[in-house]
């Protein structure tokens, strides 16, 4: 069964085949977190789960048997909180940002960002697909069996997935993204 992501592209597919014996591998589902409130006073990295972010939470249809691992950031460990205990790790935040204005043109600049343009001051692309990835490798091989469900945030998910499968189109799926939103990866 093909995986299909927001932007309708398939991102995976079920078991492979060694010839021998059919494998399958973990299935990992990816949640960009849900709406947070928005506080220009307080950098986006703090930032809580609106009510309506909350309320979306509930209607993510997640497995009951998963290793739930979020980012560090609260609101996306928040989008998780109702699965019980979220590990966090820090590996799994946003993409670093040191110049970024707040209103302005933002939406403009993460849409570069995530077509491959390096700002100054922005995480680069390899040092986010490189901490993301070997993320979870780890909590994959420490899932036991169970699904891998992780909590990010949309830059860093569109990063990794275009270096890991080779997304047609990141700012498409980028912008596809909604809050909170699931990619689920049968193959990885």
């Amino acid at each position: 069964m093909p995986v299909v992501g927001v932007s309708g592209e398939s991102v995976g597919s079920g078991a492979f085949d060694t010839g021998r014996l059919v494998i399958s591998a973990i299935v990992v589902i990816l949640v960009r977190h849900a709406m947070p409130e928005v506080d220009p006073a307080v950098p986006p990295h703090e930032w809580h789960l609106s009510a309506e972010g909350r309320e979306a939470t509930e209607a993510l249809h997640l497995p009951v048997r998963a290793r739930v691992v979020s980012s560090t950031e609260p609101k996306a460990a928040q989008t998780l909180e109702h699965c019980g205990v979220v590990v966090r790790d820090a590996r799994f935040n946003e993409v670093r940002r040191s110049s970024e204005p707040f209103g302005g043109n933002w939406r403009a600049l993460r849409r570069a960002y995530v077509d491959g343009v390096e700002h100054d001051g922005w995480e680069p692309h390899e040092a986010v697909a490189a901490r993301f990835g070997s993320a979870i490798d780890e909590h994959r091989d420490n899932a036991r069996g169970e699904v891998l469900v992780v909590a990010a945030h949309g830059m860093a998910i569109t990063v990794w997935l275009a270096r890991r499968l080779g997304l047609a189109d990141p700012v498409q799926f980028w912008e596809g993204l909604r809050f909170p939103d699931m990619i689920t990866l049968d193959h990885i």
